[in-house]
């Protein structure tokens, strides 16, 4: 009975799961070579993949949970999917390259999706997106509302001017990063001073920053390098993103499992800095840390020993290594200087050789790691192509042997032929043309031919 009853409840969780997944892919829709026609009546959040795509189908049951949340929310994107290799020339059209590419359709626009492939990131951009470029604030009270809910935001102003024009463009082409408002000088917080109208500001780390046009430049170049916190929790893809700020990156590189002084002290010593220096070094360095040491150690093609901090230029795959312990806040804004002023020699780099080298390092990195995780596929990926190859030179080799020995065999014939023709060229000459027998001519004794002759 109680078998009978364990058996009914995983056959009704099972009955369960398949009914959540139908109904998760009702709010997905197929797309086709229609959809090229009928997509501007839309909003459209769409998912191009490839059926053969290992991170395609990862993100699928993601993509199936995105779309059942817009559309519980009331939202006006529609999302779908497109199998890009059914209809290559549509996706072609949109700029896919690769699988899966996740954009959003509005109009004429289409915008690139380079977030974190998971369901709350994905609707947040999508929400983003798809409103208003810049959107109002009208009131104090929604202005809090606003430092309440996002980390990072932009705000213009003032009225109508050439910067406004500058800001629309720029959140034109960074809306997929980041917010972008407007608002009167009332109903901006009364600890923001500014000194000048108009102006564009960023609220971030509990504080807020003017965009001043001398010291920071193109307001567009200002707003990608400002759309970050300045301290953050590193990973891959972060360090990728922000190789377009321009910035260095200093990492505290450390092992969060590790509760000992070395690993927190690194870490508090960068927050630190971070916090404490931020006029000081926030238009040269972006700040943070990284659980392990696995993605630099790739960066740096060597072993990095955890804990230590490392200073990474993104941009150029450079980074600058400790050219002293750093025991305090002190030491680490010494170590910064000397990075400014060009005392420590940076190392690394996108060079030709560089480049040779990171070729050797991945190829050889890649086939350790195929090895360490499953060595009976190392074997076979490897050994396989191996002993292709070994039969092939074999094959040639013994085929050049026998050839060699046909020839020889051929010679041999055809001198054993010419001998035979000569010998048969001597017994016809010494034939009568009589055509009598041959008989063969002996030379008798001198002492009988004497004999004879007298």
């Amino acid at each position: 009975m109680a078998a009978w009853k364990s058996w009914a409840a995983l056959r009704l969780c099972a009955t369960v799961v398949l009914l959540d997944m139908v109904v998760c892919k009702g709010f997905v829709e197929d797309l086709d070579e229609s959809f090229k026609e009928n997509r501007n009546d839309d909003i459209w959040l769409v998912d191009f993949y490839a059926p053969w795509c290992g991170h395609c189908k990862k993100l699928e049951p993601i993509w199936n949970e995105v779309g059942l949340e817009m559309k519980s929310i009331g939202s006006p994107v529609k999302v779908g999917k497109m199998d890009a290799t059914s209809y290559s020339s549509i996706a072609s059209e949109f700029g896919v390259r690769g699988y899966p590419t996740i954009k959003l359709l509005k109009g004429d626009l289409a915008y690139n999706y380079r977030g974190p492939r998971t369901k709350d990131d994905i609707i947040e951009f999508a929400h983003r997106v798809s409103g208003a470029l810049i959107r109002p604030l009208p009131s104090q009270q929604m202005f809090e509302h606003m430092q309440k809910r996002h980390r990072v935001f932009f705000v213009y102003i003032g009225g109508e001017s050439p910067l406004k024009e500058k800001y629309i463009d720029a959140a034109s082409e960074l809306i997929v990063y980041t917010y972008f408002f407007s608002a009167s000088e009332e109903v901006v917080p009364e600890y923001v001073t500014l000194k000048e109208m108009p102006a564009v500001l960023v609220f971030k780390d509990e504080t807020y920053f003017v965009y001043d046009e001398y010291e920071d430049g193109d307001l567009s170049s200002w707003i990608n390098r400002e759309r970050f916190q300045n301290y953050l929790a590193m990973d891959g893809f972060l360090l990728y993103e922000l190789g377009d700020t321009g910035k260095l990156v200093a990492l505290a590189v450390i092992d969060e499992k590790n509760t000992s002084v070395e690993h927190t002290r690194l870490k508090s010593i960068i927050q630190e800095v971070a916090r404490d220096y931020r006029d000081l070094f926030h238009r040269d360095f972006q700040f943070g840390h990284m659980d392990g040491n696995d993605y630099i150690n790739t960066l740096l093609m060597d072993e990095l020993t955890v804990p230590t901090v490392v200073v990474l230029n993104t941009s150029n795959q450079q980074y600058f290594l400790l050219d002293r312990q750093i025991k305090n806040v002190e030491d680490m804004v010494q170590f910064i200087n000397n990075i400014l002023d060009g005392t420590v020699e940076a190392q690394g780099g996108d060079s030709i050789l560089q480049r040779l080298k990171r070729i050797v390092f991945d190829a050889k990195s890649t086939i350790v790691s195929i090895f360490k995780s499953s060595p009976l596929m190392g074997c076979f990926l490897f050994g396989l192509p191996l002993g292709v190859i070994s039969i092939m030179c074999y094959g040639i080799y013994t085929a050049d042997t026998d050839g060699g020995y046909i020839e020889e065999r051929y010679e041999v014939s055809k001198s054993e032929n010419e001998n035979q023709e000569q010998i048969e060229e001597s017994k016809e000459q010494q034939e009568p043309s009589s055509g009598g027998s041959v008989v063969p001519t002996v030379q008798e004794p001198k002492d009988v031919l004497e004999k004879k002759k007298d």
